[in-house]
């Protein structure tokens, strides 16, 4: 029981964070940076949402919005946004239903089973969710990447060259978060399962046992007479 606690706690921290990086660096504008830090006057990130540029000399951040949702984009962002909104939104779920699962939430407290399938349940859905967070995130890094480099392969300078920022490694980060939890809630909560139901199999038959011996003896100490009538009202309704 201390170990099905412990690993219970564990992947919830762990969903926790994941989910928390998986939702910030969705919503936050450091996707990616300029790297010629030195050569700026300014630090300037680009997210999947907005652009942002903040002055080094006195902090001062201005932020322009990209069009609406419906206008024409680069397929690069759209399905980075599509693929990190499916994970943060599985991610959620994920934790919300480990968090009922937990032993110490009195939450269908009689039913030890059902809330090892919500454990069961939540580690599928993290395990789900980190799968497009670091599709998304790893496949935005590596296009900023190949775009960096082959611009300095052919001698290209466009005045800004980018490389990915702490958002991108912040969906890294969640999603692998995602995989740990899911992978320790999915494999370990299925041992505790299995173990949960053979206790409740090999209790049956001891229940069952039981009964029939009470039946038995309270047979035994039954009048004989009421054993007879008992028996002829069998045959009579067997006729």
């Amino acid at each position: 029981a201390g170990m099905k606690f412990f690993l219970q706690y564990v992947g919830c921290i762990f969903a926790f964070f994941s989910a928390g990086f998986l939702i910030i660096s969705t919503w936050t504008d450091c996707w990616m940076v300029n790297a010629d830090d030195s050569l700026e006057v300014s630090t300037k990130c680009r997210g999947l949402w907005w652009e942002c540029v903040t002055n080094v000399f006195d902090g001062i951040q201005t932020c322009d919005e990209y069009d609406s949702i419906y206008a024409e984009h680069s397929v690069k962002l759209v399905l980075t946004r599509a693929m990190m909104i499916t994970a943060d939104i599985l991610s959620g779920f994920g934790f919300l239903f480990l968090v009922l699962g937990l032993d110490c939430v009195k939450f269908l407290p009689d039913e030890p089973l059902t809330k090892l399938r919500i454990c069961l349940a939540s580690g599928v859905m993290l395990l789900l969710a980190g799968l497009p967070g670091i599709t998304g995130s790893v496949w935005y890094a590596v296009d900023v990447y190949v775009e960096r480099s082959s611009l300095l392969l052919h001698n290209v300078f466009l005045g800004i060259q980018y490389k990915f920022g702490w958002s991108c490694w912040l969906g890294m980060a969640g999603s692998f978060g995602c995989f740990l939890s899911g992978s320790l809630l999915t494999c370990c909560m299925y041992l505790f399962r299995e173990s949960s139901s053979g206790r409740l199999h090999s209790a049956y038959p001891l229940r069952k046992g039981y009964s029939s011996a009470m039946t038995v003896v309270t047979n035994l100490h039954l009048p004989s007479s009421q054993t007879a009538t008992s028996k002829m009202y069998a045959v009579d309704t067997r006729v």
